[in-house]
């Protein structure tokens, strides 16, 4: 098995809403905001290569939305997700699957793009097996008014219209070292995948844990659907982290990649970070 970090840009959300009730006095100097309050985010995902099965977990905001749409997000950087892929020699037709955490935009939006002629979408990955499951998928389709704006129909229902789409369980292995575990306080059945690697485990937290500042676990987005669910996760979670000798690979922190993590006077707090390619 190799592993790839696959960079697909940076955007800006709003620091008071990253952090929820943590004051701004105390989130400002973990990732310092803008004149608008506005902080820098990675959008950083992951690529398995086992055998003959390419895995892309999540894939970014994609570039199909509207100048309008995408202002109020600020992407920028060089990166992008079919540049990333080529730099480690592949492109999107060698994906066989991609492993969609959930389906908010800034995780799901590279999935699909405009055909040739903008008449309509098409899969940015054709030959790839689309997974998600059928908990949060039900939830993404048939949104609640709080978290509409987030499930974007035109990033979702092309990949079930194309017969590409397939559900997965709670804990089940969709092939050998490669398996996932659902929580329940940011959406519906947001899946955190776990990979065995090198005698390691490596834990993919998409947003239970989207950066090291949100590691103390106090620390809840306000774009959680349920906070106090949240916070149970959390706390069962990095307990079991510790325990365990997990690894965790960050989506959203503009600057740490992965750490382990350690029990401090303080509760959990990171150890050693690292990069995918450290490992």
């Amino acid at each position: 098995m190799k592993l790839y970090t696959i960079d697909t840009g940076f955007f800006k959300l709003d620091g008071g809403a990253m952090f929820g009730v943590v004051p701004k006095s105390i989130w400002n100097k973990l990732n310092p905001a803008d004149e608008h309050n506005m902080c820098t985010w990675a959008m950083r995902c992951l690529l398995v290569e086992d055998g003959n099965r390419l895995v892309l977990i999540d894939n970014g905001i994609g570039d199909k939305q509207d100048k309008k749409f995408l202002s109020y997000y600020y992407l920028h950087g060089d990166d992008t997700l079919i540049k990333s892929l080529a730099r480690h020699g592949f492109s999107p037709t060698d994906v066989t699957d991609v492993f969609l955490t959930h389906l908010h935009f800034d995780h799901c939006g590279g999935s699909v793009k405009w055909n040739d002629d903008r008449s309509g979408y098409e899969l940015t990955f054709p030959n790839a097996t689309y997974w998600s499951n059928e908990k949060h998928w039900n939830a993404a389709v048939n949104p609640n008014a709080r978290e509409k704006a987030s499930f974007l129909r035109e990033n979702i229902l092309p990949i079930q219209e194309s017969g590409h789409l397939k559900f997965v369980d709670d804990g089940e292995e969709l092939f050998l070292g490669f398996k996932s575990f659902f929580v329940y306080g940011h959406t519906e059945a947001m899946m955190l995948p776990q990979i065995s690697f090198n005698g390691m485990t490596l834990v993919y937290m998409a947003d239970l844990i989207p950066s090291v500042g949100h590691l103390p676990v106090p620390y809840v987005m306000a774009y959680d659907m349920q906070p106090l669910i949240t916070l149970q996760e959390k706390k069962s979670f990095l307990e079991r982290a510790v325990k365990e000798n997990y690894i965790l690979f960050f989506e959203h922190d503009r600057l740490n990649e992965c750490c382990t993590l350690k029990m401090t006077e303080r509760g959990v707090r990171e150890g050693d970070i690292m990069k995918v390619s450290d490992l």
